[in-house]
C-alpha cells in the first residue's frame, strides 16, 4: 500500500560542549521532524536552543529524543532503571526541551526514545510503560516507535497516539527488529540502497530484511540517522526520490506555539 504522506525524521542536536556530531543545519533543510537530544545521551543547553531555533525557522517539528542517563556511552548501553525513576527522567528531558522550544517560538510535538532505550522498549513492558508514564505526565504527546513494539502498545493503552516508524539506513532482522549496532549489516551506507529502501517502504509498504525476506511495514515516519556516514547525501537523495514519486512529505505531528 502506498503512503500518501510520509514524515522524514532525523536525530539532531547530538553534540555536547565543543564536540559536534553530524550536520544539523544541512539535515534541517531536508527533514520534516527533528528528534532533538535532551542532554542525557548528548546535547546541552546551547545545542538544544540552537536546534530548536533552526527547526522553528524552517517549519520542522521538534521532538524530544529521550534516553538513558548515559553520556559516556551515547545512550547505547542498556540500563535497568527502576520504572518510576525512568518515568521521571523522561519527564525531565521532555520538559527541558520544551523550555527551549518555547523560547524558539515552537513546542515539543512528540517523543522518541533513543538508542538502547528505544530497543529495550520493543520487548520490555516495564520500561515501555515507564517511558509512556513520563510522556503522559507531561501531556498527550504522540510517541514514535517500532511497529509491534511494547512501547506503541503502552502508548495506545494510555491514550497517547502511537506512531509507527521505519529506518532508511538500518538493517532489519527477519522478525522486524533492528540488527544490533556492531553486527554485520547493521547499517546501510550506500546511498542507492538507502533510497531504494525509502521508495519501497513508501510505495509498497514493505522492506527487505538482511536475510532477503520481505517484511510488511506500515510506517508514518522514516528515520534518516544524522550520524550515519554520508547522512546528508542520503537524506537529500531520499527526499528528492520521494518527491519525484509523488509522495507528500510533512510532519506527522505539530503543536502550535503559545
Amino acid at each position: 500500500m502506498s503512503a500518501a504522506t510520509l514524515d522524514l525524521n532525523s536525530d539532531l542536536g547530538e553534540g555536547f560542549g565543543i564536540w559536534r556530531l553530524g550536520d544539523d543545519d544541512a539535515l534541517l533543510d531536508v527533514v520534516t521532524s527533528a528528534n532533538v537530544a535532551c542532554g542525557f545521551h548528548a546535547g546541552d543547553a546551547v545545542t538544544m536552543r540552537s536546534v530548536c531555533t533552526a527547526a522553528a525557522a524552517r517549519g520542522v517539528a521538534v521532538g524530544a529524543q529521550v534516553s538513558y542517563r548515559d553520556l559516556a556511552g551515547f545512550g547505547r548501553r542498556f540500563i535497568d532503571v527502576e520504572p518510576a525513576r525512568l518515568a521521571d527522567e523522561v519527564l525531565y528531558q521532555v520538559g527541558a526541551l520544551e523550555a527551549f522550544a518555547r523560547a524558539a517560538g515552537t513546542r515539543v510535538a512528540y517523543v522518541k526514545p533513543h538508542g538502547a532505550l528505544y530497543n529495550a522498549t520493543v520487548h520490555n513492558d516495564a520500561q515501555a510503560k515507564a517511558v509512556v508514564d513520563g510522556v503522559r505526565a507531561f501531556g498527550a504527546l504522540p510517541v514514535l516507535g517500532l511497529p509491534g513494539s511494547r512501547l506503541l502498545a503502552a502508548a495506545e493503552a494510555a491514550g497517547l497516539p502511537g506512531v509507527q516508524e521505519a529506518f532508511a539506513d538500518r538493517g532489519y532482522t527477519p522478525d522486524g527488529t533492528l540488527v544490533p549496532r556492531g553486527e554485520p549489516e547493521a547499517l546501510l551506507t550506500d546511498t542507492d540502497a538507502v533510497v531504494a529502501r525509502a521508495l519501497r517502504l513508501a510505495e509498497r509498504g514493505e522492506l527487505v530484511a538482511v536475510d532477503g525476506s520481505v517484511l510488511a511495514m506500515s510506517a508514518r515516519s522514516l528515520c534518516l540517522h544524522g550520524d550515519t556516514p554520508g547522512a546528508v547525501a542520503h537524506a537529500r537523495a531520499v527526499r528528492a526520490a520521494l518527491e519525484s514519486a509523488g509522495i507528500e512529505l510533512a510532519p506527522f505531528a505539530s503543536r502550535p506555539a503559545g
